[in-house]
């Protein structure tokens, strides 16, 4: 398929989803750092997991540069226990406290503030802090303006016939930025960003509105965001990774006659 026509579909993707669902509000989360630990948590678990830890985290007042900070280790490793993992999972975000302590006087507004293509290089050297997780601190977090590619992704454009599952990162993550760079504009033409909205019922993989899925962002990080959080609304309830259960899903329409 040629990259116009890739790139067409997928802002096609965009609209169906959008006027199926309305905004998703997500990452929901009430603070950038809030954003970040729960990037670190959701490696390799269920985001049902990732919220008790982050409950677990709240009551223990440890959910915060400072909280990290303090906390030992082994304190730190009972708290986030529901997302599994726990020990590696509790040193990386030690790594990350002493890595913001040592750089930015323990700052994440100076993190946040570098320029993007910086920033990024900076967290991917962080140990436990792949392209997937990087992006998400980038855009959810810091409102840079990448998209984040996860396994929903790669498995709902694979089985659309626009890229292989195991293409790289980077090829998907840059199809979707330039695929959907002219809705941006349009978003940004009609001054609504699509914060203003709620999603009736929260369909797809919406969540209810919080501080930072409401935060004031640019209309191209708004729409990656969007993007990505429908995307995750495809992926847990229709496009699964054992079987397809395509019967309802707003892409169902799209799909190639051989599928």
């Amino acid at each position: 398929m040629p990259v116009d026509a890739r790139k067409h579909q997928i802002r096609t993707y965009y609209r169906a989803l959008f006027h199926a669902w309305g905004p998703q509000h997500w990452w929901p989360a009430q603070s950038r750092f809030e954003v970040i630990v729960g990037a670190y948590l959701t490696q390799n678990t269920a985001w049902t997991n990732v919220e008790k830890a982050l409950t677990n985290l709240r009551s223990a007042r440890l959910l915060s540069v400072r909280g990290i900070r303090r906390a030992s280790l082994t304190e730190l490793e009972r708290a986030i226990r529901p997302a599994g993992y726990f020990r590696q999972k509790a040193q990386r975000l030690k790594i990350l406290v002493a890595f913001l302590d040592q750089h930015y006087a323990g700052s994440l507004t100076k993190l946040l503030a570098r320029p993007t293509e910086n920033l990024r290089e900076e967290l991917l050297n962080l140990h436990g802090i792949g392209p997937e997780t990087a992006d998400s601190i980038l855009l959810y977090a810091g409102n840079h303006p990448v998209f984040v590619v996860d396994a929903y992704t790669r498995r709902i454009l694979a089985r659309h016939g626009i890229l292989p599952e195991k293409a790289a990162y980077d090829e998907i993550r840059e199809l979707l930025e330039r695929a959907l760079a002219p809705v941006a504009e349009s978003v940004a033409d009609s001054g609504d960003n699509g914060n203003r909205h709620l999603a009736k019922g929260f369909p797809g993989a919406a969540h209810p509105p919080s501080a930072m899925s409401t935060a004031k962002r640019t209309a191209l990080a708004q729409v990656y965001n969007e993007m990505h959080g429908l995307i995750v609304g495809v992926g847990k309830n229709y496009c699964k990774k054992s079987q397809a259960r395509c019967d309802g899903c707003p892409l169902q329409k799209f799909l190639p006659l051989s599928y």
